[in-house]
């Protein structure tokens, strides 16, 4: 699943289409993706102005000049392209078409852009919801901080965890503690920081804790710059695949050598609560 520098890049590369320019023209291939679409979801959208584009999480949230809220989430495989839009700074074009088939969503913008949606196993969706539902709607009720936001900060973390008997990667994937972190940038940002993953989240003393804060921050930084990590489905706007794969220090690395300063040891792999989680026993404690 795509996390949050992949929709960070997302949404960068969406936004020079979209915001600011109205929306003349919508398509659905299907009634449904994951859920079905909000009625009348088609022409809803048919005429609006896109004022901003944000991401929340790891949604995206398209706002409306009607005080409503395009939300998409792209699951496992959904990929937004961009296509026929003028070649201008900022503009992006998908390189390498997918299977039209799977092409579940085209919006037209007034500008002559053409955005498609496309979601092979339509684990992905979208919805409609007025601006000043946001905070209380299901999908962002509880919670917690973006981790490149000024909300998130050491006293947080520290509050947020102290007394915690859980392991600290649970804690961390917790979306009520902070939100949009995953499993492939947790195991990396536990790494730097020289923290097992299974360590117990309330008894990390506050010098690691502050390096755990600042490599969180650090790798996710690194991720969006890099345009993400592609591991099987995903590919930003313009077609390219992401180039944090190639900087993993841990992920996906078992039996590899740890490439940590001074650090003999070999990348370990372990399910925790269904998720691989890769670390080094010898320097994360």
């Amino acid at each position: 699943m795509p996390e949050l520098p992949e929709v960070e890049t997302v949404r960068r590369g969406l936004a020079p289409a979209l915001v600011g320019r109205r929306i003349v023209g919508v398509k659905l291939g299907r009634p449904d993706l994951r859920f079905p679409f909000p009625a009348r979801f088609a022409a809803r959208l048919k005429g609006r102005r896109v004022v901003a584009l944000n991401r929340r999480a790891k949604y995206l949230l398209a706002h409306l000049d009607d005080n409503a809220v395009w939300i998409t989430h792209l699951g496992m495989t959904g990929r937004w392209s961009i296509l026929g839009a003028p070649r201008q700074p900022g503009d992006f074009y998908y390189a390498e078409p997918t299977n039209p088939t799977h092409t579940h969503v085209t919006i037209e913008t007034e500008a002559g852009a053409r955005l498609e949606f496309n979601d092979p196993r339509r684990f992905g969706y979208m919805d409609l919801i007025a601006e000043t539902d946001l905070t209380t709607h299901a999908y962002f009720k509880g919670m917690g901080p973006e981790p490149l936001g000024n909300e998130f900060h050491l006293p947080y973390l520290k509050r947020a965890l102290s007394g915690k008997k859980t392991s600290i990667k649970a804690a961390l994937l917790d979306q009520r503690l902070v939100a949009g972190l995953g499993n492939i940038y947790v195991v990396e940002a536990l790494h730097r920081a020289g923290i097992a993953p299974t360590r117990a989240a309330g008894r990390i003393g506050e010098a690691r804790l502050e390096h755990l804060y600042h490599a969180i921050r650090a790798v996710l930084e690194e991720a969006i710059e890099a345009g993400g990590s592609t591991l099987s489905d995903y590919a930003a706007v313009d077609g390219a695949q992401g180039g944090f794969q190639h900087r993993f220090r841990v992920y996906g690395r078992e039996g590899a050598g740890c490439v940590a300063a001074g650090c003999s040891g070999v990348i370990a792999r372990k399910t925790h609560g269904g998720r691989s989680s890769f670390w080094c026993p010898r320097c994360q404690r």
